[in-house]
């Protein structure tokens, strides 16, 4: 993974997500795009997991669902967004590498 899209990635994901997170995921997913959804998709199910909105009578509320929503529009913003590793349009995606034999002499 280059700087551009560990930049690109913490722009996504604010400045305290670990790099060294990013650079594990990254090796596994090979796309920027994608380790951004997936760490987008953990926060979202994070937050599900516990109770959205706590009160306590006249001392506090605590409510998350504004949280997930943002999370939620974050995690759709990606599709519209390029990605610094997305391949070029008109370009091949994938090479493809031919093994040299070289022919007896004659």
């Amino acid at each position: 993974m280059d700087t551009e899209v560990l930049r690109w990635l913490l722009a996504q994901l604010g400045p305290d997500t670990d790099p060294g997170d990013l650079a594990q995921r990254y090796g596994r997913l090979h796309s920027a795009r994608a380790v951004a959804q997936e760490v987008l998709t953990e926060r979202i199910s994070g937050l599900l997991a516990e109770p959205l909105r706590v009160t306590v009578n006249g001392i506090a509320t605590i409510d998350q669902s504004g949280n997930v929503a943002a999370l939620e529009r974050r995690l759709n913003q990606l599709d519209t967004q390029t990605a610094p590793d997305d391949p070029v349009q008109g370009m091949p995606e994938t090479l493809v590498s031919v093994p040299l034999i070289s022919r007896p002499r004659r």
